[in-house]
């Protein structure tokens, strides 16, 4: 599975021969030092999956920028970790607009994001931000309340919670690494039969 050429289905998500580990690597190393830098827990994880894939979206980045801490701070929503991730599926093998009176356009999308949301249950028993923070520090922090962010960066949130969003972005470049190659075994078959068709059809038509 290493060094392949690394293709989503679009035209402008062809990558360079980059190992499979290597991207998941630079994903996990990447969203966690912006979170630990610049914080922004849905930002970092989709600043993190675009430089592991090379994708320069400044959009996507910019539509994150509300989603921190469960939602504009709120920590009631789920954990901006998530949020970046299932941005960034959506954004690789999502419905395009052409597509958006098919019903059925969005299923692959749908069910990748479902896969990180459940890594999500499975790791920290849930994907609310205060459960996240309840599970790794014991308590919750109001981080619209100037006491509370004190009180967070003293007990080592941003440690925590870069960590969660490092984690976020690897697994979900696990997620898409492992669908595109599912696809592009999937397709081997059908290529070489088109191939081999093409190769008779040259020979005796």
């Amino acid at each position: 599975m290493n060094n392949q050429t690394l293709t989503m289905g679009r035209p402008r998500f062809v990558f360079p021969r980059l190992s499979f580990q290597a991207v998941i690597q630079k994903a996990y190393e990447a969203a966690k030092g912006y979170e630990r830098s610049c914080t922004g827990c849905a930002q970092s994880t989709v600043a993190g999956l675009l430089d592991a894939f090379e994708i320069q979206n400044e959009d996507v980045f910019k539509a994150a920028s509300g989603l921190a801490d469960g939602i504009g701070l709120s920590g009631q929503g789920a954990c901006g970790g998530l949020i970046g991730s299932s941005m960034i599926i959506g954004l690789m093998l999502g419905r395009d607009y052409k597509d958006h009176q098919n019903l059925l356009a969005p299923m692959k999308s749908y069910r990748l994001s479902k896969k990180i949301y459940q890594s999500f249950i499975e790791k920290y028993g849930s994907c609310r931000c205060y459960d996240i923070q309840t599970r790794l520090m014991g308590r919750t922090y109001n981080l619209m309340d100037p006491k509370d962010l004190k009180e967070a960066i003293q007990t080592g949130m941003i440690n925590h919670c870069s960590e969660v969003v490092g984690w976020a972005a690897q697994r979900t470049a696990e997620i898409i690494l492992s669908e595109q190659n599912r696809l592009s075994l999937t397709d081997y078959p059908v290529k070489m039969i088109g191939k081999l068709a093409g190769a008779i059809l040259r020979r005796w038509g």
